[in-house]
């Protein structure tokens, strides 16, 4: 095993061209990453066919579907993180360690979400759907959004699984067949919900419930991808299930010292997205539709940094175990040049085509009324938002997670939420999409403090 990672090019991590290796790492997570957005785009597209209120539904769900990702990324963070330093400091036992504790905790995650699933899910969904102005609750609202989330939380083991194996394929630089999974799941989610949400070729037409079950099917299919990948070409790695099932308490606590606060970090968006439906629901239902559809759209162009930035750490997190400050600094800017130029040109789209957006989730008059000037306002944030996110690759990893929470803890909930709910008391809901270029300017002048602490203690240093 040690041979192996002696091997040029199994340490492409540490010889590789900057430029070239962050391009060869992130393009197919980038790529992977798109198609992702486009399944939930394409899914949130048949069923706003269905109705307003089945857009609405799926939005209300949004923020628990997010707290799942959280949660499931966030762990696969802290593995990486740890495998990564690990194979960088050729440390081949802490390597296996790292990956058999992360398929260990994912199985811990998927059994708690069950529960989530079976016993909150309608009381979740229903403090979404209450009109303050009425006094009454959206039960056309409630009983879609239930039933979806539903099923994507008690057959969510097909998520965590797949999020899982594909970390294992990116932190060892294999991230090409990282891509083949994410995009093998959207291919089949993108190929059934048509034929679930509305019964096409014999099936059984479900409406929402056949979206969720789309859903789930790929994350089914990208898992078992996944975990053949891995066996099959991951030769860094040795799972085993006798591992496993050997919790290793000191691993585990490395993992979670960087997975914890990725996980809060992360669901810091779920809190928002479930405050922000809240306060949208007390202008219309059409309000909290027009934010689902925004976060569809916008994934289009935020995926594609993630992508950038789960190739990004490895890179970092390897080159910080090897003491390489230049390669560090180069892959830092390099990061952050492309990160600015994708978040430009959605810039520009969400300005120039805001309608034609909107009209792929087939809206209504209102809708594009109360939607067209969202976008416009709410692009306004994201070049600055490209910067936060790659400087937020920094701190995770150099083991700096705390960073990234301090940040986020600014961005979503001291800044934008009370900033919406001022601009909310107006009456007037195109003034609370303003909220979004407010938070973001104060996330951007945190996250710059903290990159110079690390500049200067740590990067500097080595």
């Amino acid at each position: 095993m040690e041979k192996a990672i002696k091997e040029p090019e199994q340490n492409k991590m540490g010889i590789m061209p900057v430029k070239k290796l962050i391009i060869s790492m992130s393009v197919p997570m980038m790529i992977s990453m798109m198609v992702q957005a486009l399944y939930n785009i394409v899914d949130s597209i048949f069923v706003a066919k269905l109705s307003e209120d089945a857009l609405s539904a799926l939005t209300a769900a949004y923020p628990l579907q997010m707290f799942m990702i959280s949660v499931g990324s966030g762990t696969g963070v802290g593995m990486n993180a740890i495998l990564s330093k690990a194979l960088g400091a050729k440390n081949t036992k802490k390597v296996n360690e790292a990956a058999n504790m992360g398929i260990f905790l994912t199985i811990l995650s998927y059994f708690a979400f069950v529960i989530v699933g079976i016993f909150a899910s309608r009381p979740f969904i229903m403090s979404q759907v209450y009109d303050k102005a009425t006094k009454t609750y959206n039960l056309a609202i409630a009983d879609l959004g239930t039933t979806y989330i539903k099923i994507c939380c008690v057959l969510s083991f097909g998520i965590f699984f797949q999020m899982i194996f594909e970390r294992l394929l990116q932190s060892t630089g294999q991230t090409i067949y990282s891509m083949v999974s994410q995009i093998t799941g959207a291919i089949v989610n993108i190929i059934f919900d048509p034929i679930l949400i509305f019964g096409l070729l014999g099936a059984p037409k479900m409406g929402v419930a056949g979206a969720a079950y789309a859903t789930v099917l790929g994350q089914v299919v990208a898992a078992c991808v996944g975990l053949v990948l891995n066996i099959k070409v991951n030769k860094e790695i040795t799972l085993s299930i006798r591992e496993i099932f050997a919790p290793k308490i000191k691993t585990i606590g490395m993992i979670y010292a960087i997975g914890i606060p990725s996980i809060v970090m992360m669901s810091i968006g779920s809190i928002k997205t479930y405050l922000m439906n809240r306060i949208l629901i007390t202008f219309s239902s059409t309000a909290m539709a027009v934010f689902g559809a925004y976060f569809k759209l916008q994934s289009i162009i935020f995926m594609p940094i993630f992508g950038l930035n789960n190739g990004v750490i490895p890179v970092l997190a390897f080159n910080f175990g090897a003491r390489e400050k230049k390669r560090i600094n180069d892959a830092i800017f390099f990061a952050m040049k492309m990160a600015f130029g994708i978040m430009v040109f959605g810039f520009v789209i969400f300005q120039v085509f805001p309608k034609q957006l909107l009209k792929l989730f087939s809206a209504t008059d209102e809708m594009l009324r109360i939607g067209t000037p969202a976008l416009r306002i709410i692009s306004i944030h994201f070049p600055i938002a490209a910067i936060c996110i790659i400087l937020g690759s920094t701190f995770q990893a150099f083991a700096k997670s705390n960073y990234s929470l301090t940040v986020s803890v600014m961005r979503q909930l001291v800044v934008l939420i009370p900033a919406a709910w001022l601009l909310a008391q107006t009456g007037k809901v195109e003034l609370v999409w303003f909220a979004f270029p407010i938070a973001e300017i104060a996330s951007l002048t945190t996250s710059l403090l903290f990159y110079r602490r690390i500049k200067r203690k740590i990067i500097d240093n080595l």
